[in-house]
């Protein structure tokens, strides 16, 4: 082990405490890097929050707009051409769903498509589009 001579007007005690630890600025500069690490994680997590809310409104926007066509497939109906409104609310997030019906090329197929919108939101949050037989008119 290397023994410490005192230097020129100092004892060897001083410069023992004086060798030990981090100075103010030392200290200071480390909580600066740690603050601005800690700001850009809340950050993050923030966004992340506010993607995941967007997110979900989207499900279930997307599962609004199968149901009404889901329930279109089960029940066989012939859709009139046209465009009709409803509420179509899932759980506590208030919905409206907008069916358009339009005709095609092919007399037999109707073009249907939903739109979910949420009343504050601008723009849809889903659309789905399908295409529906007259099962009634076909030949067997």
């Amino acid at each position: 082990m290397p023994t410490l001579t005192p230097g020129p007007g100092l004892g060897l005690k001083h410069q023992l405490q004086r060798t030990r630890g981090f100075t103010m600025i030392e200290v200071l500069v480390a909580l600066a890097i740690i603050a601005v690490a800690l700001a850009a994680s809340l950050r993050a997590v923030g966004a992340m929050a506010t993607g995941e809310a967007d997110l979900h409104r989207r499900l279930l926007a997307g599962w609004s707009a199968d149901n009404e066509l889901a329930q279109l497939r089960l029940t066989h109906t012939w859709p009139d051409i046209g465009s009709r409104t409803f509420d179509c609310t899932q759980g506590n997030l208030k919905l409206s769903c907008t069916e358009r019906v339009t005709a095609t090329p092919n007399p037999i197929f109707r073009r249907v498509e939903v739109s979910v919108a949420s009343p504050g939101i601008s723009g849809n949050l889903a659309q789905m589009v399908m295409v529906v037989a007259n099962e009634t008119s076909r030949s067997l």
